[in-house]
């Protein structure tokens, strides 16, 4: 299977992905970053944005899709199970804030990129879902160190 311009199935991702972070955004308005880290802050976000663009648009890449259709099938179902295990740990961390599962709010998305970008053979996409996945959970670590909450069972 291969795509064109735009990838559809890695839109529809994002915006599933966006989704939590929005209700969240608004229900949690004065909630600030407490990491101090200027370059922590600058590579999560760098490597955020161009994840959500290059999961959408295949960006330097000459032949966008996959191999077979087991390929494609394994991209469906892995990203549909990460998004399952997103949307429960979301509601969860909604309910009681807790360590893990904010870490796991953050690595889960990381997860979601890198799979991506390996199944899709976008390498500039993994590279920066690398980039985000150290700046992200690392951000996400000093906010958790930060505001007293320690890993719980």
């Amino acid at each position: 299977m291969k795509f064109g311009w735009i990838n559809a199935f890695g839109a529809s991702i994002v915006v599933f992905m966006m989704i939590p972070n929005l209700v969240y955004a608004i229900r949690n308005k004065g909630e600030q970053n407490l990491c101090t880290s200027r370059f922590a802050n600058i590579i999560e976000q760098l490597g955020r944005y161009a994840c959500i663009v290059l999961m959408w648009v295949p960006l330097f890449v000459w032949s966008f899709g996959f191999a077979s259709v087991a390929e494609m099938i394994l991209y469906i179902l892995g990203n549909a199970v990460l998004l399952t295990a997103y949307w429960i740990v979301f509601g969860l961390y909604m309910k009681k804030k807790s360590a893990r599962r904010a870490l796991t709010l953050a690595i889960i998305p990381s997860c979601i990129f890198l799979f991506s970008g390996i199944l899709l053979r976008h390498w500039l996409l993994v590279g920066f879902a690398a980039l985000f996945a150290v700046g992200h959970i690392f951000v996400t670590y000093k906010n958790v160190e930060k505001t007293g909450t320690y890993i719980s069972k």
